[in-house]
């Protein structure tokens, strides 16, 4: 990789790095895609190889931050409500990602609780 570039954020399919990469790049800012080829000759390796990175300049990473944190989709409740976080009462919540502590949630992921991070002070809740 690339010293001068930093992983903004990890995306599962290429299609939804893709659609970020756009934005960002209308803004002026420069950015790269790794590992997009491989997942899409076989999507079904994206979780092993850790998903389709997206990469920015370090120069534009400040304002990279900034417009993502506008674009992004955050999670809802079953009610189609913005989660807040209990922390700082933000509204900027994603899903984490899971743990997989032992064998049993390595075998069986759907058993895990899914658990939420607020974006802004990183609180897992």
């Amino acid at each position: 990789m690339n010293d001068n570039y930093t992983i903004l954020d990890v995306f599962e399919y290429s299609a939804e790095a893709q659609i970020s990469k756009i934005k960002l790049e209308a803004e002026g800012l420069q950015t790269l895609l790794m590992d997009e080829k491989t997942i899409d000759s076989d999507p079904l390796i994206s979780g092993a190889i850790g998903g389709v990175k997206l990469l920015v300049h370090n120069d534009d990473l400040a304002k990279a931050k900034r417009i993502y944190s506008e674009i992004r989709v955050y999670a809802k409740d079953a009610n189609d409500q913005l989660f807040t976080c209990p922390n700082c009462s933000s509204h900027k919540v994603l899903i984490a990602p899971l743990e997989r502590k032992n064998i049993f949630f390595m075998l069986f992921p759907f058993f895990e609780k899914t658990k939420r991070k607020c974006t802004i002070c990183q609180t897992i809740f």
